[in-house]
């Protein structure tokens, strides 16, 4: 009886370990229903590393947890998954990040990148910028996994954006040429949950086929998604500027196509105003889910929602074949 109590103890110990994570990494589970509303697994996975970790800098322990929890959620859905660790010096100031890599076969072994930033800066929890992005990268993860798509998609969560994009730079300098030829075109996401309105940009010309095809589909399935109208000639129509994880990519002829939420209409013209009501959320004390969902009621649900729903359908139907690079 002493022998099963224990054993009993064990397991139950063991179980406990796997909700809130062992001493290396953390283990997370959630319903398996979650991931057939849309948007629903990505909250989840937003409110996790804004709460449960808190702001994550880069460098510091909370990114590092960060990591964990990203890693081992690549992990439970089942994807092999690689750390890429990396270092920079700032100011004399050396700081560790890394990168975690998702890799998903498809009917090609022409690639597509998907990625969105983990870190935050220190002021609120970083829900905004950029929980949310890393929320949808791993429901839509989830939700693919075993359906086929057109090509192989590798999805990447960037270490340190928020101190010079050093993740993403990183990872785009140590492509090979092979590499580089065989990947058709970057998806970043950042910043998906409090602006005022939805967007997708892209490359100029018939490079910008990603966009083009997210507003086919956003056309079919009557998403409330725009983009950049270009009323600031800075940005020509369409496009966006260089100041996330995309622009490494661009600078080696790799297509982008870019999601976010903001407001182009107000401010500058250059889409760093948020909201009409508090302008800019995102690197201040409101990046918190209190203030966002007290100030616009249902706008995370909503936007988390559509953004998973068009990413979803834009990796599981887009076709370059008429486009050239």
């Amino acid at each position: 009886m002493k022998k099963k109590i224990t054993v009993s103890i064990i397991a139950m110990l063991f179980s406990l370990l796997t909700i809130v994570g062992g001493a290396s990494a953390q283990t997370v589970t959630y319903k398996p229903s979650l991931v057939h509303k849309n948007g629903a697994m990505a909250y989840e996975h937003m409110k996790y590393l804004a709460y449960e970790i808190g702001s994550r800098v880069a460098g510091s322990v909370n990114e590092r947890k960060a990591e964990e929890y990203i890693e081992s959620q690549f992990g439970r859905i089942g994807f092999n998954t690689t750390v890429q660790d990396f270092s920079y010096t700032r100011s004399g100031k050396t700081t560790e990040s890394s990168n975690v890599i998702a890799y998903k076969p498809g009917k090609s072994n022409k690639q597509i990148i998907v990625g969105a930033h983990y870190d935050s800066v220190s002021l609120g929890r970083g829900v905004d910028d950029n929980a949310s992005g890393v929320g949808i990268l791993l429901e839509v993860a989830e939700v693919l996994k075993n359906i086929p798509t057109p090509y192989s998609i590798v999805f990447i969560a960037f270490g340190a954006e928020e101190t010079g994009l050093r993740g993403s730079d990183y990872y785009a300098k140590h492509m090979t040429q092979k590499e580089i030829e065989n990947t058709i075109g970057m998806i970043n996401m950042d910043s998906l949950a409090v602006g005022d309105n939805m967007y997708v940009y892209g490359s100029p010309g018939e490079a910008g086929f990603i966009r083009d095809q997210a507003i086919e589909i956003v056309k079919k399935k009557k998403l409330n998604v725009g983009t950049n109208p270009g009323i600031n000639p800075e940005y020509p129509a369409g496009t966006t500027g260089d100041w996330s994880d995309h622009a490494p990519f661009e600078r080696l002829g790799i297509p982008y196509g870019y999601l976010e939420a903001t407001n182009w209409e107000i401010g500058d013209l250059d889409g760093y105003d948020q909201t009409v009501k508090h302008g800019g959320v995102w690197h201040t004390r409101n990046d918190t889910l209190e203030f966002i969902e007290s100030e616009y009621p249902g706008r995370i649900q909503e936007h988390l929602s559509t953004f998973s729903t068009l990413l979803t359908d834009l990796l599981k139907f887009m076709d370059k074949t008429s486009t050239s690079k």
